[in-house]
């Protein structure tokens, strides 16, 4: 079953309508973003969505922070997952507490035989502790959230050997091509259900029907 991350949440009740109607996993971003949320807003937002039985994982997006800031806030927030949105290194991703979510920035010059190689040359070195990975758009000055796509095509050799993440440009008219076509671990969005730069529930809850209709 293709797993569905929310990202970007920064209400409560978004975050609720977004676990109630089935999202796998829930993104909070403490990197410098328009979505950015402070750790105590964050902390208030994880306690309202454990209170909730079964619950989504909740993850934490950075962007090239010091390791010991974000291992602090991930015991801070208690979070479940760290994602890791910058330039982060193999070593980098080694020092973080918890399960790591590694974004990889398609730009144009991407290849699929690129793509491939450098998800296999990870493997070979952090071997099981290897991170999801999380293909999105690469956007000068911006680590997510922008709402351009790549070509989703160089990513199929890599979704039939990794467990990735689909990210960028997703809404809810093309996230069934994209599941369909690639068959990846996880679909990720953020303004794709936003209305005028803010969270729609009813945008939250079509888009996780779509991904699910498709299982």
């Amino acid at each position: 079953m293709t797993k569905v991350k929310i990202c970007g949440l920064f209400e409560i009740e978004h975050a609720l309508a977004a676990a109630r109607a089935g999202a796998d996993f829930l993104g909070l971003v403490f990197a410098p973003s328009k979505r950015r949320v402070s750790p105590g807003k964050a902390l208030s937002l994880v306690e309202a969505v454990h209170s909730l039985r079964p619950r989504p994982a909740v993850v934490g997006v950075f962007a090239n922070s010091p390791v010991q800031e974000v291992n602090q806030i991930a015991d801070y927030c208690q979070l479940d997952l760290v994602q890791l949105s910058g330039d982060e290194t193999q070593e980098y991703c080694q020092q973080i507490e918890r399960p790591v979510i590694k974004v990889i920035h398609v730009s144009r010059r991407f290849s699929a035989e690129k793509l491939l190689t450098h998800l296999e040359n990870n493997q070979r070195v952090l071997g099981s502790s290897s991170p999801i990975y999380l293909l999105d758009t690469l956007v000068k000055h911006q680590h997510g959230g922008t709402g351009q796509s790549f070509a989703w095509e160089i990513a199929r050799e890599v979704t039939a050997e990794f467990p990735v993440i689909i990210a960028g440009g997703l809404h809810l008219q093309n996230v069934g091509q994209v599941i369909t076509s690639l068959r990846p671990w996880g679909v990720d969005v953020s303004s794709g259900v936003e209305t005028d730069g803010v969270k729609d529930v009813e945008k939250i809850r079509c888009f996780i029907k779509a991904v699910r209709s498709m299982q």
